[in-house]
This record gives C-alpha cells, sequence and structure tokens, in this order.
C-alpha cells in the first residue's frame, strides 16, 4: 500500500504503527505546503484535503485522518495489542485518547504554533496551551508505562508523533518527567528508530532546514 508521508508530520505516527505490525508501505513523500507530489503531480488528487497522512487502499481508494489510519492498520492484524477489541471498554479508553491528541494536542495546541498565519500576539497564549497540556500528559503518566495502561498502542505512537514537536518549538520537557521518560522509552522502539531514520534520510534528501 502507498502512504502519503511528510517530514516533520503527524503521518510518522502511523508508520511507526504500520512498522510495529509489520506492515509495508510504500512511503511516498508529499510537498504539502505546495500540495505536490514527488512526480510533481497534484496531491489534492489524493486526498482533496491537502493534508497527510493518507492511505492507498489495495482496492485503489484512499482512507485519510492518521487516527482512523491507525485503527485500520492495527485491524489488519488484530492479534497485535496495538489496539484493543471493537466494542471493548479498552478499545474506547484508545480511542478517548487519540480524540484528545487529534484535537486538543494536535490542532488547538501545536498546529497555531506552526502555522506562519498566527497572530505574534496570540502565540504565547498558543505555546501555553501547549504547556498545559504537557502538564496534564505527564501527570497522568504518572505509575504508567504508556497512556492506557502497560502496554503500547496506537495512541503512544499518536502521542509521541505529536509530544515530540516540543522540539522543534523549544519546549523544554525537563518539568515534566514523567512525560520525558515516556517518550524516551517510545524513542527506543525499533519501529520509531527506523521510522525516524526515514524521515531524517528524506529531510536530507530535500534538504531540509530545521531539527528533524
Amino acid at each position: 500500500m502507498k502512504f502519503f508521508h511528510e517530514v516533520r508530520g503527524c503521518s510518522l505516527a502511523v508508520d511507526i504503527v504500520a512498522r510495529e505490525l509489520g506492515v509495508p508501505l510504500e512511503l511516498i513523500w508529499v510537498d504539502v505546503p505546495r500540495k505536490l507530489l514527488p512526480d510533481g503531480s497534484d496531491y489534492y488528487k489524493v486526498n482533496p484535503k491537502g493534508q497527510v497522512p493518507a492511505l492507498e487502499l489495495p482496492n485503489g481508494e484512499y482512507l485519510t485522518e492518521g487516527a482512523i489510519i491507525m485503527q485500520y492498520l492495527a485491524d489488519m492484524r488484530p492479534e497485535s495489542d496495538l489496539c484493543a477489541a471493537p466494542g471493548t471498554l479498552q478499545r474506547y479508553r484508545i480511542m478517548e485518547w487519540m480524540s484528545f491528541i487529534a484535537s486538543d494536542l494536535h490542532k488547538g495546541g501545536f498546529m497555531p504554533l506552526f502555522k506562519k498565519t498566527t497572530p505574534d500576539d496570540y502565540r504565547p497564549l498558543a505555546r501555553q496551551l501547549v504547556v498545559s497540556r504537557m502538564k496534564l500528559l505527564d501527570e497522568h503518566l504518572a505509575g504508567r508505562d504508556y497512556l492506557t495502561g502497560s502496554a503500547f498502542t496506537i495512541a503512544d505512537a499518536h502521542c509521541y508523533a505529536i509530544a515530540m514537536w516540543t522540539h522543534y518549538h523549544d519546549i523544554d520537557l525537563a518539568p515534566w518527567p514523567n512525560l520525558s521518560a515516556y517518550l524516551e522509552r517510545i524513542s527506543q522502539r525499533p519501529s520509531v528508530q527506523t521510522a525516524k531514520a526515514a524521515e531524517r534520510a528524506e529531510a536530507k534528501r530535500q534538504g531540509y532546514e530545521g531539527k528533524v
């Protein structure tokens, strides 16, 4: 399956999940600001939203939205513990975190810091919103290895990909030792290391400026 990805994108979470599951994906790196594919064609023809991630399914259709793609991949490997079985409370706990990460942490938290159009007088408030969410995560992770217990799930892949954006905005994680230990724990997973290596290789190929 073709997977449409971006350097420093939330799509990293999907790549991590696919590697955890052993689901092979062909990475297609998208120039999201210009909405272009590597061959110069229009990315809007893949995803009319113009965003990553997108996954080309075996039947030629496209699936979008990272949280949904991660569930789809996990359900391809029901023997995996990356996502609990449908109908169980644990499944809904994972979905609860996926919703929070996508809305409060990603869109409501970090995106205003990334956007050049964000007014300068709003940036300190946006940064404070991120800090408040980091504090919430740190408190929740006290006594826990992962968001929903002792097992790594798709919610943790999602959280890692977004929370690591603190690195790009020079937000010091030192005040949150539980969160720091959590992110370090996840960073040691082979799936994360290979996904990050692929991202760094693409960033180098593009001559990407900034941290990756």
